[in-house]
């Protein structure tokens, strides 16, 4: 398939010199339904692309969003670092949250809509009962769903605070327990590092980088995939700096069982943002998983659902490659005893809620 506009722009920020209105039209468009328009514009901004005014000002608007987010961010953790205070544990941050605390590339212009972090299992219950005495509050109130949570996933039901109506989601691993593939959280905390001159931790940088992978190769649901993409862009660029990171990655992967996710992040940054992955990482990465997937099959779904959710990216195809990544995430969650009856009560619920309204 075609890269859109936006990745080969993101890819060389240079070529928009020759762009007329129109393209400039297409691309902010295609920026703004991938939730990459801030992220767009401080890419231009680091090449000192010149940009025309009508364009400037949509840029300029992600950009003070973005700003404004970052303030209201370092806040929200703050105060959830007030509440968990007295727990005696680390403060590991996950996702956009850690990417902002550490200072990756991934950060910058980067919105997102909740705060990730990880705690040990054991740790849930006093750290539910201390957000909650903080004013963070679950909306999930139906028993199958408190079940749900509780029983099978890696989080908790996700908690809303009442005043500032932000969210958290707390994690006490990064796949549920139902799958095959859920790695020893221990291992995960035991290698989290403390970000500098703060009370903040986040995932080793290979860690940051699987979670990312983990995160977006087995999510159903891919309207922030092309961001999600180009965060892992960003780390593996970032990253790659250091002498022995390709190695610790490759290792890390097969300690914590997720060479699959790895080798879709390294095979996809590739396709889509031409992303730098040394030859002998990549083949090595594919000899730990070419048994187990088909990517003839996972090209033509993947190539689809990653792309920016713009009419111009989408083709006959792409919906119904969505809707096979949404069924199959569930195949990856659960076992067919309980991926089953849990998808016919979404239906339901989904079929209810339509003639509610």
């Amino acid at each position: 398939m075609k890269r859109p506009l936006l990745s080969c722009v993101m890819v060389n920020p240079k070529q928009i010199l020759e762009f007329n209105l129109p393209q400039w039209d297409l691309l902010i468009r295609q920026a703004r339904r991938a939730n990459v328009l801030a992220s767009l514009a401080e890419l231009l901004d680091a090449n000192a692309v010149e940009i025309p005014e009508r364009a400037r000002l949509h840029l300029k608007s992600a950009q003070i969003h973005a700003d404004r987010f970052n303030i209201a961010l370092a806040f929200e953790i703050n105060c959830i670092e007030k509440a968990l205070k007295d727990i005696p544990m680390a403060l590991v941050l996950l996702k956009g949250s850690a990417y902002f605390m550490a200072g990756n590339n991934a950060a910058k212009g980067r919105v997102f809509s909740d705060v990730d972090i990880l705690v040990p299992e054991q740790q849930l219950m006093a750290v539910e009962m201390a957000l909650t005495a903080a004013g963070w509050m679950t909306n999930t109130l139906d028993p199958y769903d408190q079940k749900y949570y509780r029983l099978w996933m890696h989080e908790i039901p996700p908690l809303m605070h009442l005043k500032r109506q932000t969210s958290i989601d707390v994690h006490h691993n990064i796949l549920p327990k139902t799958t095959c593939r859920c790695p020893d959280a221990h291992k995960l905390l035991a290698n989290a590092i403390k970000v500098a001159e703060s009370q903040y931790w986040v995932l080793a940088p290979e860690d940051r980088v699987l979670h990312s992978a983990t995160h977006l190769f087995h999510e159903g649901e891919f309207s922030h995939g092309f961001r999600d993409l180009r965060d892992l862009d960003c780390l593996l660029k970032e990253f790659a700096t250091s002498d022995d990171f390709w190695s610790k990655l490759l290792q890390r992967a097969k300690e914590l069982k997720q060479q699959i996710p790895l080798y879709y992040a390294l095979r996809y940054t590739q396709k889509i943002f031409l992303t730098p992955v040394p030859e002998k990482v990549y083949l090595s990465s594919k000899q730990q998983t070419e048994k187990r997937i088909n990517t003839v099959i996972m090209d033509a779904l993947f190539l689809r659902a990653l792309l920016p959710d713009h009419d111009s990216c989408n083709d006959k195809w792409t919906g119904l490659a969505r809707s096979l990544l949404f069924i199959r995430s569930h195949w990856l969650k659960m076992p067919v005893y309980l991926m089953v009856p849990h998808l016919i009560r979404k239906t339901y619920r989904r079929i209810l809620g339509k003639e509610l309204h």
